[in-house]
């Protein structure tokens, strides 16, 4: 297995006295798409503001890249390549679609062949069409490929998606997919929180169901695709 990139071990996390994680933990190699699936209500975003900084867990560890970033400021991790794709895609609804992608761009991260504008636009050639629009006037799935683009434009090692595709067409989901497929045959390290199972087992190499803010079963594609009482337990599907 390559290099572990990030490493959640004991993460605890709370909402002022209401406990949202209770214990969990799970780990992304470089390279690797993983992702964080559950029902609702149960701890998949707070795992990522947790991650992010945004909602500091009270125990645990999490380590990047082998270094504790468990305290550390939001805008610190993303600094030390760490890019989200939030929930809701939280573009800038005021700025053309051009001016969102440039207004991110940096390479702190140190890529080699870093993303630039041109290249976001020729992973998703209907934002070339949009360019001069402001974010506000997009599609919701226009808005998701400008939020994909948007933390691309970082350089991160590790993209993170919240609900990558919620509440898209048909379509538009396929897109996406077809996109963190080519993502991931680049060597781009993503973690994926989504419903869409089957897509996911198609794409993904290893998955992670949580229940009540813990890891309650891991495994790879080929282990969860064999496994639907797993998906109907923790998915309902």
């Amino acid at each position: 297995m390559a290099d572990t990139l990030l490493e959640l071990s004991g993460i605890e996390t709370c909402y002022g006295r209401s406990q949202v994680l209770f214990g969990l933990s799970l780990s992304i190699a470089s390279g690797e798409m993983v992702t964080l699936m559950g029902r609702n209500g149960m701890g998949k975003t707070t795992t990522v503001r947790s991650i992010m900084g945004l909602t500091p867990a009270r125990a645990g560890v999490i380590r990047f890249g082998g270094k504790e970033i468990r305290g550390l400021a939001s805008y610190r991790v993303a600094k030390l390549g760490v890019g989200l794709v939030p929930e809701g895609r939280q573009i800038f609804p005021n700025l053309t679609v051009r001016e969102n992608l440039i207004a991110t761009a940096a390479n702190t991260s140190g890529a080699s062949d870093p993303w630039t504008y041109d290249k976001v636009i020729e992973l998703f050639p209907r934002l070339a069409e949009r360019a001069g629009n402001m974010g506000n006037l997009l599609s919701g799935g226009e808005q998701q490929m400008l939020a994909i683009g948007r933390a691309l434009m970082t350089n991160p090692k590790l993209l993170i998606l919240d609900e990558a595709t919620e509440g898209l067409a048909p379509l538009i989901r396929q897109e996406i997919w077809q996109c963190l497929t080519r993502l991931k045959n680049a060597g781009q390290s993503i973690l994926v929180i989504d419903k869409n199972v089957s897509a996911l087992i198609g794409i993904a190499d290893r998955h992670y169901m949580i229940e009540r803010g813990r890891t309650v079963w891991s495994g790879t594609s080929k282990e969860l695709g064999a496994a639907p009482d797993i998906q109907h337990r923790y998915l309902g599907v």
